[in-house]
């Protein structure tokens, strides 16, 4: 027998509404117009119950990177399922997917990392991270060095901790954020700056913002800075060039940890296996989630470099964190089949050398619209930045709606977008063929349009 009935549209949203509380959601608006029931996907698009098709331009929430349909993967679940559905990794035991995956990830990465730490989400992935940097700095007796320095607008998760890292004052205010010893400076945001500066000054000066707050704290009490490689949340900030090695130089000055948030960069979003090799940053840690799995199963985790990982072996004791799913055995053989995907279908390359540069020319061409002020994509992750005027730049009044507006028109026209504020960003699926990328520039093309027609009633 069937877990899941057959029912009506009507009937899923009303069960819905009466039972389920969204993430990230208002529920009194989702009442009014009731949620859009998903039913099945394949490839990059996926069909709601009535049949309705859309372009995935988000690649689910930024991680099914292998595109949707994949049967490596799910067989890949369900032989391990029949094997060994679950048992943990407490008490001195393991299991043959955590061991291999563990591994694998060893031969993707940067030398200084040999070793990671299985969590089940991006979110448990930077918790973990809090709870290890000020381990380790206790064990090598600098119990001061406590405090991590974040970005403005960053977003690292929704737990206490992951949300005190991320910049995001709508969490904060809503939930007393952040806890202590988090604090934040400003983002590599050359676009909402008011650009008087070259890229190139603004990202060193960005930067060294991250410089001043160390002095102003005492560098003696700073524990680590983090940052997402490309700010994804937030709107696909991608920094100038000059910013990543003004960070690693300002990092290796103080002697402070430098943790790449990898949870949507990693594995292959970029081009490279990870944002820090597109970058050549080197980081001391490197959380990681969603494209790991291609998000067939729910995993995280965090790369975790020698540097640290000798202090907690040889000076720790027992490291008192961990979580009942960390390495479940169904989510690291998915995870162990993505990868191997990856590697043999060469999609990693092709975001590179072939998808990549081929969505990237489209999507700089919405910048002739009137309505874009720049449009903007580093391997297969863009924005564009919606005006009211280009010369000189003026951003539309909040109330307007211009990115909400927008959102709702590509929707109804069968491409699934982002809005964060009004800057539409785009992240599909790697397998995404020529023809695919160029139905969505269309489609985005249109929906410009719509939205400035909308704007001008």
């Amino acid at each position: 027998m069937a877990a899941i009935e057959k029912r009506s549209r009507h009937e899923w949203q009303e069960l819905d509404k009466e039972h389920h509380l969204h993430p990230f959601t208002n529920h009194k608006e989702l009442h009014k117009k009731r949620s859009r029931i998903i039913t099945r996907a394949d490839g990059v698009y996926i069909y709601d119950i009535d049949g309705n098709r859309f372009l995935d331009g988000m690649s689910g929430l930024w991680c099914v990177n292998a595109g949707y349909g994949r049967d490596e993967l799910v067989d890949a679940a369900t032989q391990q399922m029949h094997e060994l559905p679950y048992y943990n990794n407490f008490f001195q035991c393991s299991h043959p997917p955590a061991i291999e995956l563990a591994a694998a990830l060893e031969e993707i990465s940067q030398p200084q990392f040999r070793r990671v730490f299985f969590a089940g989400s991006g979110s448990e992935s930077n918790d973990t991270i809090v709870r290890m940097v000020r381990t380790y700095w206790d064990l090598l007796g600098q119990p001061q060095r406590h405090t991590i320095i974040s970005r403005k607008n960053a977003y690292h998760g929704s737990t206490v901790a992951a949300a005190s890292l991320s910049g995001m004052k709508p969490m904060h205010r809503q939930s007393g954020l952040p806890i202590p010893g988090i604090v934040h400076v400003e983002q590599p945001y050359w676009f909402g700056s008011d650009r008087s500066m070259s890229p190139g000054k603004f990202g060193v000066a960005a930067a060294r913002s991250i410089e001043d707050k160390i002095n102003e704290i005492g560098s003696d009490k700073v524990a680590a800075f983090i940052g997402e490689p490309i700010q994804g949340a937030g709107g696909v900030i991608i920094p100038p060039a000059s910013y990543w090695p003004e960070v690693q130089r300002i990092c290796d000055e103080y002697g402070i940890l430098l943790i790449s948030d990898e949870v949507i960069t990693g594995f292959g979003r970029l081009g490279e296996w990870f944002g820090a090799d597109y970058f050549g940053i080197r980081p001391d840690f490197m959380p990681f989630a969603k494209g790991v799995t291609s998000g067939y199963l729910p995993l995280g985790g965090v790369f975790i470099s020698d540097r640290v990982a000798d202090v907690l072996i040889d000076k720790g004791g027992e490291f008192f964190h961990g979580y009942t799913y960390s390495g479940h055995p169904a989510a690291c053989a998915v995870a162990l089949a993505n990868v191997r995907l990856l590697q043999r279908e060469g999609l990693i390359e092709r975001v590179r050398d072939d998808i990549g540069p081929y969505l990237q020319k489209g999507w700089q061409s919405l910048a002739e619209h009137p309505l874009v002020g720049e449009a903007r994509m580093t391997g297969l992750m863009g924005a564009l930045e919606l005006v009211r005027s280009k010369q000189p730049v003026e951003r539309f009044d909040e109330k307007q709606g211009a990115g909400t507006i927008c959102r709702d028109a590509l929707i109804d026209n069968g491409l699934v977008l982002r809005a964060v504020g009004d800057t539409i960003i785009c992240a599909p699926p790697f397998t995404l063929t020529h023809e695919e990328a160029d139905e969505l520039i269309g489609i985005a093309w249109k929906c410009l349009d719509l939205t400035q027609q909308a704007l001008d009633a």
